[in-house]
């Protein structure tokens, strides 16, 4: 039994541990496939499940609609609902917590494939209607939760490296590089930079159809363009 005091130390050498950048790259991609839903919104950023929800649209409506996507590739198609940011926090403490009882000062991938379907058994919503679970070999996910949430993130991780995106990944490039600061850039450095974001926006939409991962690349880029335009404004004010 822990004292107040050595439970409290605990906490704060639980959260003490990293979690390295390329792990978190992969849950952010994981998390990324399942908010879209292409016909829900008229705005861009109201292409979510969450409008659907929130305006009481009847699902079986919502997925007839949306069309277009292979619905047995999608990751998305298979879930009611996207991941809040409490759900992601509360994956990343307990995957920090597995590394910490199992010595490591960083959480790997295992860490976070252990934890997930626990974290998440409640939370991430299957569509049982939806085709992968029609499938004769799928069935047993239609009950076997656990083992569905862990196949997802297997899913996942597999169109990760189909990807690349632990070499070529120049969203997460980007975000990294606005990350750290715009202080003392140039004119010409933010000319440059949303030119890059322009040309790879171009890239993403031409030819093809909307995934989640894609969507939230686009997301990041449009704001990333904001606020390179804003200061870019602010730059000329001076």
């Amino acid at each position: 039994i822990f004292s107040e005091a050595e439970g409290d130390q605990l906490l704060q050498e639980i959260r003490a541990v990293e979690v390295p950048q390329d792990v978190r790259r992969r849950i952010e991609f994981f998390s990324s496939q399942f908010e879209l839903m292409e016909t829900a919104g008229a705005q861009f950023e109201y292409l979510t499940k969450d409008t659907v929800r929130l305006a009481g649209t009847e699902w079986a409506q919502a997925t007839a609609a949306d069309s277009g996507r292979d619905r047995m590739k999608d990751l998305g198609c298979q879930t009611r609902n996207g991941l809040s940011v409490r759900n992601l926090m509360t994956l990343l403490m307990f995957a920090k917590a597995m590394a910490y009882f199992r010595g490591s000062p960083a959480v790997a991938l295992e860490d976070v494939r252990q934890v997930l379907p626990f974290v998440l058994n409640d939370k991430l919503q299957p569509d049982l209607d939806a085709p992968f679970f029609a499938l004769p070999e799928n069935a047993p996910y239609r009950s076997d939760r656990l083992s569905w949430l862990r196949w997802l993130l297997d899913a996942s991780n597999a169109e990760y490296d189909r990807l690349d995106l632990d070499r070529d990944d120049p969203v997460g490039e980007l975000s990294a590089q606005f990350q750290r600061g715009l202080d003392g850039m140039t004119e010409t450095e933010t000319r440059k930079r949303l030119t890059r974001i322009e040309r790879l926006v171009e890239e993403r939409v031409k030819g093809r159809k909307l995934y989640g991962h894609l969507y939230d690349d686009l997301l990041k880029l449009k704001y990333l363009h904001q606020r390179y335009t804003n200061y870019l404004h602010w730059l000329r004010a001076r």
